[in-house]
C-alpha cells in the first residue's frame, strides 16, 4: 500500500480535478478507493520484468486505477476527466520541448536520440514489439505492433485508456519546431499498429 501512495502523491494534478469537482468527501473515497486498486494491481504483477515495470508502475496501473475509482462514482465524466488531465501535462511537456527544438542544433540532438533511447523504452524488454526501420539521415521512424498499455490496460478492463496514452505523443511531438511529428493510426484507436515517424523540417 506504501508504494501505491507514493505513486499517487506524484499524480495529485488529478485529485486536485477531483477536487474541484466534487466535494471533499467524495474526492478523498475516490482517491482512497485509487489507492486500494493500485496496491492490488502491483500485487498481483510483482514478476513483471524491470522493462515493463517502468511503464506499467508508473504510468499504466495508477492511470487505470484513478480511472476506475472516479469511474464508480461518476462514470459519465470518469474518461473526460482523464482525457484533460493528461492532454494538459502532454501539451506542457511539448511547450517544454519546443522552446529547446527552436534551436536546430538541439532539435538534431533530440532526434538522434531517438533510436537508442526507443530501443530500451520502447523494446521487447519494455514489453512492445516493434519494426525498427534503417536509419535514415534526418528522420526516425517505428512501428509498434504490441504496446504493454494496451496489454495491462485491456486487462484492467479500461481498453479505452490506451487512446489517451497514444494521444500523448501528438500533443507532446506535434507541434515543435525544426520537427515534423507524423502518425496515421494507432493501437488505440484500433489500428494494427501505431505508426512514429519523426523527422527534421527542410
Amino acid at each position: 500500500m506504501n508504494d501505491a501512495k507514493k505513486t499517487l502523491e506524484t499524480k495529485r494534478v488529478f485529485k486536485e480535478e477531483l477536487a474541484s469537482r466534487f466535494p471533499a468527501d467524495v474526492t478523498e473515497k475516490i482517491w482512497t478507493d485509487a489507492t486500494e486498486r493500485l496496491a492490488a494491481m502491483y500485487n498481483a504483477h510483482l514478476d513483471l520484468p524491470k522493462g515493463v515495470r517502468t511503464h506499467t508502475d508508473s504510468f499504466i496501473f495508477p492511470a487505470a486505477a484513478i480511472y476506475l475509482a472516479v469511474k464508480e462514482v461518476s462514470p459519465d465524466s470518469a474518461f473526460e476527466i482523464m482525457q484533460k488531465i493528461m492532454k494538459e501535462k502532454a501539451s506542457q511537456s511539448g511547450v517544454s520541448l519546443a522552446k529547446m527544438t527552436r534551436h536546430r542544433l538541439f532539435a538534431k540532438f533530440f532526434l538522434s536520440m531517438w533510436n537508442p533511447v526507443s530501443h530500451k523504452m520502447f523494446g521487447e524488454t519494455a514489453g512492445f514489439k516493434n519494426v525498427f526501420y534503417p536509419k535514415k539521415k534526418g528522420e526516425f521512424r517505428m512501428d509498434i505492433t504490441q504496446c504493454p498499455y494496451k496489454t495491462y490496460l485491456t486487462e484492467q478492463g479500461c481498453p479505452e485508456l490506451t487512446r489517451l496514452f497514444c494521444d500523448n505523443d501528438v500533443y507532446s511531438y506535434g507541434n515543435l519546431p525544426n520537427l515534423t511529428f507524423t502518425r496515421t493510426k494507432t493501437l488505440g484507436s484500433g489500428g494494427a499498429l501505431c505508426d512514429f515517424h519523426l523527422a527534421l523540417t527542410k
